[in-house]
């Protein structure tokens, strides 16, 4: 979500000549190949960067490529070139497979040596040449040692220190890499401070080597913070190295199992122990503010004194290169160095999004003095000397404020820096719920006050414990004082990790994700008018994040509901209106808008929802895990805990497209998630009958239940991950049995046996279409399984429910009985009117969906696409609304524009 230049649509490269490349072995043992006929390796890719400037100073770069059904078989090798036919050294691995066995995603690694070029192609084949550095892991007893060819990097397996030393060359760089928690158990509410605090330390239970090269290897840690006998707060870290880099990656996840009423995170950190070898004045601090912005000092400064050691020496410190000996200099400062400070400890502290501060003390026990400040910082410093130094950086700073950069005794031995990704100035992390329930102790008083602030309370339910936050850092070892200019790139890459990219022509080639996007297209009035209108709501919601601040350590990614146009505010105080969580699918509609664009802006809001609403909005432990949480005040506070949140449909583009393990864990952590229906019922508020959950028959809905479920099961088996037999087997017999039913998807839910994976088939047809049931990623997850799974009656089925939610009661009555009751959501259902017509070239179909699109409910042809401005008095911060816009509405009208637009595209009226 952070500004950053766009790009309307990545460029196409030019194909150069097939390089013999190195390459990662794909497949395993055993693995089918691609049905016999198909191409031996399908057309190159294009490929490049997401936003201008290449790979500038980040250590490398993982990207993902779809390849259509049976063009590339399973291990097969793959060749990166420049756009001049330069080979680029890549490792390639699979990330998914098509049912035949043939590649259906690919991952590639890159490191340095695609510094330089800003487009590539990628093309299946080749034999490939070694890369110039290799990076290679050691494992020994009680260490891992990772060398790319310019750092070393030892690893820990068990203890406090997670990396125990960076080196470069023979010189160690850093040292002592760990994890620091602070806590305090109550809460100062009034004006006499009384909190104490207790610090944790991040102990290893198990570190383990998850890729070992040899362009990319990554080091995964696991562990608890502990103090005495106590243990909690759970972490899981991964270290990222490439070939030949000087830097290294930090992906850190923690998950809060503490007790809200109690345990209040004060500070959360990540700190490493910095050697200082050189003289005062030849160790050197900078820290960067906003933009290119820059604190450049030396711990001893000798500019600005009262005696000039000469403009050469003055010069040479700015540059932060080694002084000439100081018998050169004016002796009238050499024999008065000993009267100099050194200034040994600095702070740069982010508590809200739109203010830093900067000060700095020549030691423990002496008071601060202000050294600056401004508006956002990038979160990015570095500390060392002439000999080698540290640089430091933790992304989206001041989005997920309160974080602060320390850098303490840098004027003796050793200085200890620390990144904390939540501030110890700051108020401690306050997680309790936020107001006492109001006396809705039974379900009769939980649906009224449901009935009036649109919250589903219930006691008990609002709790954080389970929730996760990911934080993304990276790491510089430099040989001396970077430039100026190297450091302002070293910020830029902690703050935009550069990302390659396939072009959206060959996202669509590879008919990925049900084949639901088509690239942008103006080529009508019609289409451009829609085109607009899609740019209009994304330009909006990027616009209103700012506009309303939705920063923060657990709430950036996310946007609101729904506005309320009396207070000319989003209602982020009134229940299940606040925060969104998902609901109705905006990750979807951003992921599709940016396949069908290429544009980084839409990537980098689409990323920085991916990683909230996977974290925050969904359970990892406890009873819950598996569940998310549905839109409310807070993330965690509602009571419905349902699969529809924490479904894998939202993650699965970012994971492909990126190959994040982290996304990866948490579909993986989905695939028994059947379980859940065992302690919870999704329904429990509103049952008229008589229900305890019963192993072998669990009613679970065949809409907003199933799509999460399947969702999961299809990511585990087409990634062949640890559990791909089970999820494909539960995957077909779910579909199977779906199909089966009196009245197919119509029938609304089915009793589910956990051990055989099966729906019991009910006796007598039954009605139960609910608005909600397909708009949670169902119709992706439909189109994507029937392209898939030859299974002729689910496909029926399917169609059969797009067909008849958008036709009229009559035409429901004479098919299943009885008519659907009252509906919403015309719209949104739009694109199973379009996928339907597109499916059986039904040219009545194209056209009632163009209708619901334009004409029934939703941003209609009624819709004025304008902006009203505000400014104070009734307002906090001066900017604009437009009071029809909802979430609700603008994520379907998104997915049914873009959906449309791709299948029924040629049949749409011309207004």
């Amino acid at each position: 979500m952070s500004p950053i230049p766009r790009r309307s649509l990545l460029k196409a490269a030019a194909i150069g000549a097939a390089a013999a490349q190195f390459s990662w072995t794909l497949g395993r043992s055993g693995t089918a190949h691609a049905a016999p006929g198909a191409a031996a390796g399908d057309a190159p890719v294009s490929v490049t960067w997401l936003e201008d400037g290449g790979l500038g100073a980040a250590p490398g770069s993982t990207f993902g490529v779809p390849w259509p059904k049976g063009a590339v078989p399973a291990g097969q090798g793959f060749a990166l070139a420049t756009a001049d036919g330069k080979d680029v050294p890549v490792q390639t691995w699979a990330t998914a497979y098509w049912p035949d066995g043939s590649l259906k995603w690919t991952a590639h690694a890159v490191g340095p040596e695609a510094a330089g070029a800003e487009r590539f192609t990628l093309t299946p084949g080749g034999q490939g040449a070694a890369p110039g550095s290799k990076v290679t892991v050691r494992e020994t007893g009680r260490r891992i040692t990772v060398d790319t060819g310019t750092i070393k990097a030892v690893v820990s397996k068990d203890g406090e220190k997670l990396v125990e030393s960076v080196t470069r060359g023979t010189t160690k760089i850093a040292t002592d890499g760990r994890l620091v928690l602070l806590r305090q158990s109550d809460i100062d509410d009034g004006d006499q401070g009384n909190a104490k605090w207790q610090r944790f330390d991040g102990e290893i239970a198990r570190a383990v080597v998850e890729q070992s090269g040899p362009m990319r290897a990554v080091v995964r840690i696991d562990g608890k913070h502990r103090k005495g006998s106590r243990s909690w707060l759970p972490f899981s870290v991964r270290l990222y190295f490439y070939a030949g880099a000087e830097s290294f990656r930090m992906v850190h996840t923690i998950t809060y199992d503490g007790d809200q009423n109690k345990d209040f995170i004060r500070g959360l950190g990540v700190r490493f122990t910095v050697p200082m070898r050189d003289a005062a004045y030849d160790r050197h601090i900078r820290i960067a503010g906003e933009g290119k912005g820059f604190l450049t000092e030396a711990v001893q400064g000798i500019t600005g004194l009262r005696r000039d050691p000469g403009a050469a020496v003055r010069a040479a410190q700015v540059k932060g290169e080694k002084l000439p000996d100081p018998s050169t200099w004016d002796q009238r400062v050499t024999t008065r160095m000993q009267y100099v400070p050194t200034w040994g400890d600095y702070t740069l502290s982010q508590l809200s999004a739109d203010g830093f501060t900067l000060r700095k003390r020549t030691k423990a026990g002496h008071g601060w003095i202000p050294a600056g400040g401004g508006g956002r910082a990038n979160g990015f410093a570095y500390v060392g000397g002439v000999s080698g130094g540290f640089s430091f950086g933790l992304r989206d700073f001041w989005e997920k404020h309160p974080a602060q950069l320390d850098i303490r005794g840098a004027d003796g031995d050793a200085a200890e820096v620390t990144l904390w990704l939540w501030s110890p100035e700051a108020q401690p992390m306050d997680l309790r719920f936020y107001h006492d329930g109001m006396g809705q102790d039974t379900h009769p008083e939980q649906l009224q006050g449901l009935n009036i602030t649109y919250e589903d309370y219930e006691p008990g339910f609002g709790t954080p414990y389970g929730i996760a936050r990911t934080s993304e850092l990276t790491f510089w070892a430099n040989a001396a004082t970077p430039s100026a200019d190297a450091l302002v790139e070293q910020a830029a890459a902690v703050r935009t990790p550069p990302q390659l990219a396939a072009s959206p022509q060959d996202l669509v080639r590879a008919g990925v994700f049900g084949g639901l996007f088509s690239p942008v297209d103006r080529s009508t009035p019609a289409k451009a008018a829609i085109e607009d209108q899609l740019d209009y709501l994304f330009t909006y919601y990027k616009d209103q994040v700012e506009q309303r601040r939705w920063y923060g350590f657990w709430d950036y990614g996310d946007i609101m509901h729904t506005y309320d146009e009396d207070r000319h505010q989003w209602r982020y105080d009134v229940g299940g209106y606040a925060w969104d969580n998902s609901e109705l699918s905006p990750d979807l509609w951003l992921w599709y808008a940016y396949l069908r664009s290429g544009r980084a802006d839409i990537f980098r809001f689409a990323e920085a929802m991916t990683r909230h609403t996977g974290e925050v909005d969904v359970y990892h432990l406890g009873e819950w895990a598996g569940l998310g949480t549905r839109h409310g005040v807070q993330h965690f506070a509602d009571s419905a805990k349902q699969q529809r949140i924490s479904t894998a449909v939202y993650r699965r583009p970012y994971y492909f497209l990126t190959a994040d393990e982290r996304v990866g864990d948490l579909m993986h952590d989905l695939v028994d998630s059947d379980e859940t229906f065992l302690v919870l019922d999704p329904i429990r508020k509103i049952r008229t009958e008589p229900y305890e959950p019963d192993r072998h028959a669990l009613s679970i809905g065949f809409g907003t239940d199933w799509s999460g479920l399947a969702a999961a099961w299809l990511t585990e088996w087409e990634r062949r991950g640890p559990k791909a037999e089970k999820a494909e087997a539960r995957l077909r017999s779910t579909m199977e049995t779906i199909a089966a039913q009196p009245n197919g998807f119509v029938q609304g839910t089915g009793l589910y046996d956990l051990d055989t994976g099966r729906f019991a088939v009910a006796s007598e047809p039954a009605v139960g279409v609910s608005h909600l049931s397909a708009m949670f990623g169902l119709v992706e997850m439909c189109a994507e399984l029937i392209d898939l799974i030859e299974m002729p009656k689910f496909k029926e089925a399917w169609l059969d429910y797009c067909r008849y939610f958008n036709a009229g009661r009559t035409e429901q009555a004479a098919r299943y009985g009885k008519h659907f009751g009252t509906l919403l959501l015309f719209q949104g259902h739009s694109r199973q009117d379009a996928y339907a017509a597109a499916q059986l070239k039904d040219d009545q179909l194209a056209a009632r969906a163009w209708q619901k699109f334009y004409r029934s409910d939703g941003y209609t042809t009624a819709m004025k696409w304008d902006k009203t401005k505000l400014e104070g008095p009734a307002v906090l911060e001066p900017g604009y609304e437009h009071l029809w816009i909802s979430t609700n509405t603008t994520a379907l009208f998104g997915l049914a524009a873009i959906q449309n637009l791709a299948l029924v595209g040629d049949k749409m009226p011309a207004t």
